[in-house]
Order: C-alpha cells, then sequence, then structure tokens
C-alpha cells in the first residue's frame, strides 16, 4: 500500500516534491458535518509546508471511510459537531488503513464525542481511548507542547484533552477532545481567535502531521 511507503520516512516524504501527496478531511454518514472547518486544512497544510518543508498540495482532498481512495493519504482529518455512522465494511476499511501505517486525527468540534466513541469502537472493539502522556513524542516534535493540546474554545470548563488509540504500541488515531483544535487553524476571520491561539493550534497540528510522517512503529 502507497501509505507505507509515505510513513516510512518523512525525510524520503519531502524529497519526493511536486506537491504529489495530499491530506484529506474524512467524509461519513449519519448526517453529521463531516465538512465543518473548510479553511482549517488548507490552513494546516500552508503552515506545514513552511515549518516542516513538506509538499502537500495546497488543498486537501474529501475521501469516504468506505473508499479504498483512503491509503492514497498519509494523514486523514475528521470533524463534525454531530452524529457519525460507520458501516460494517466502512470500519474494516478504516482499521486496515490504520493497521497498515496510516493516522487518522479526529477533533470534537463540540458535540461529535458522544457518536465518535462507539463508532471507533466497530473499528478497534479491542482497544480503548487512553489520555497521551505529556511526555508522549506528539508533544515534544518539532513543538513542545508540555500540557497537553491546547484550548482554542471554551464549552464546558473542562480541560483540552488528547485521546488515542493505540494498535501495537504506535499511535494510530489521535483524538482532540474539548480542544476545538480545527477552530485554531480556520481563518483568523471567522471565530476572531488571537494569533497566538491560533500559532498554537497551528503548531500541534503540525506536530500531529510530523508524527504522522515519522513515525517508526508500523
Amino acid at each position: 500500500m502507497k501509505i507505507l511507503i509515505l510513513a516510512l520516512s518523512f525525510i524520503s516524504f519531502t524529497a519526493l516534491g511536486q506537491g504529489s501527496y495530499e491530506m484529506a478531511v474524512l467524509k461519513y454518514q449519519g448526517g453529521g458535518d463531516w465538512y465543518a472547518n473548510p479553511t482549517a486544512l488548507p490552513n494546516l497544510i500552508e503552515f506545514v509546508n513552511k515549518e516542516l518543508e513538506t509538499d502537500f498540495k495546497s488543498e486537501p482532498a474529501q475521501v469516504d471511510v468506505g473508499s479504498p481512495e483512503l491509503f492514497n493519504f498519509p494523514f486523514i482529518h475528521m470533524t463534525g459537531h454531530g452524529n457519525v455512522v460507520f458501516s460494517g465494511a466502512e470500519a474494516e476499511n478504516l482499521r486496515t488503513y490504520l493497521i497498515g501505517g496510516g493516522f487518522l486525527h479526529i477533533d470534537d468540534n463540540y458535540g461529535m464525542d458522544a457518536f465518535i466513541r462507539p463508532e471507533m469502537k466497530k473499528v478497534f472493539p479491542e482497544l480503548e481511548f487512553v489520555e497521551i502522556p505529556f511526555d508522549h513524542s506528539i508533544y515534544q516534535k518539532p513543538f513542545v507542547f508540555p500540557a497537553g493540546p491546547p484550548k482554542v474554545h471554551e464549552h464546558d470548563g473542562l480541560p483540552a484533552q488528547g485521546l488515542g488509540l493505540f494498535y501495537d504500541g504506535r499511535l494510530v488515531v489521535y483524538y482532540t477532545y474539548q480542544s476545538d483544535l480545527g477552530d485554531g487553524w480556520e481563518d483568523q476571520s471567522v471565530h476572531k481567535d488571537s494569533q497566538e491561539t491560533r500559532l498554537k493550534a497551528l503548531k500541534m497540528g503540525a506536530n500531529l502531521v510530523y508524527h504522522a510522517l515519522i513515525s517508526t512503529e508500523l
């Protein structure tokens, strides 16, 4: 699978150039707004292409969770405010992608949590979301986050959390909860967040992409 080659080496990935590779937004059924935050991923791509010297295409793709095209992308982003439904075949396709070297970032845009947890149980019935320790490499490189993911927007007075699913010791799913990380990636005019908040969010996003590209425990 193409994704295995892409995830093996950050250096070889960036050397390929020509904007040949893409990030993608995950499309899913159930009525949830998978298309939320339309400016988020383009801004993250621009940031990581500059800061990490990657060469992603400037516009992200959109890919169905059950599509074979899923395997073309080293980094998949999923967001929304509401319902999520995976069929059995979709769950199996996503599982195969993640076990094979893929990486999924789920960003609860407030209201998604109650739906995404049971759906991810279809993907990995044997796994539970765990809070990722602050000394994990995803918080260390290339930018340091000593207290985990940044808090972009306030909803319930709860701290931002970075939750993960680990398969055979490799972090395959990173789930930002009570953070609204993707909101921080959006154009400043959308949420009127400070430049400091937006920069923290983009740096955390860069850490996610970096992790997805250089993970060696494949």
